[in-house]
């Protein structure tokens, strides 16, 4: 990886965003690269907006995202993306819920890791490491929905 990759995961509190942002930053540094993470709650636990930047590459010495170049926005909500779209640089892309058919998923509080399988179609990091990441930050009980979930939002 020749360069930092910044992400932007955004949504409403209790929409699963920071623990979006715990896998995608397991990830990454399961793959060996450096990663840095933060977060902003605001009024999450009333369903106000949260965000959280993670970058990660070789070398990554800032954990926010300057406005104008994250490479992906990951909303959870629709109405976050219109919030958050200034975070993108001008090649970002913007993974939003219609990214994912929700019909397909065995239990719709899964969405947050199927948007990081739309994710990974993006990013050349292995697959096992998204396996073994996802298994690590939930629970057993929530294993099989959430990897299939992955695989809902991979096979786009």
């Amino acid at each position: 990886m020749k360069k930092v990759i910044s992400v932007v995961i955004a949504g409403l509190g209790g929409q699963g965003v920071l623990k979006a942002s715990d896998i995608l930053a397991d990830v990454a540094f399961r793959t060996g690269l450096a990663v840095k993470k933060s977060e902003i709650h605001g009024m999450s636990q009333r369903g106000g907006s949260v965000t959280s930047d993670v970058r990660f590459g070789r070398e990554v010495f800032s954990p926010m995202v300057p406005e104008g170049e994250a490479d992906f926005l990951i909303s959870l909500a629709s109405s976050e993306i219109a919030v958050n779209r200034a975070v993108l640089g001008p090649a970002g892309i913007a993974i939003g819920p219609d990214a994912v058919d929700e019909s397909k998923l065995t239990n719709k509080k899964s969405l947050n890791v199927a948007l990081l399988g739309a994710l990974a179609r993006h990013l050349d990091l292995p697959e096992e490491s998204w396996r073994a990441a996802i298994l690590a930050s939930l629970p057993e009980k929530l294993h099989e929905a959430n990897l299939h979930a992955f695989a809902v939002g991979k096979s786009g």
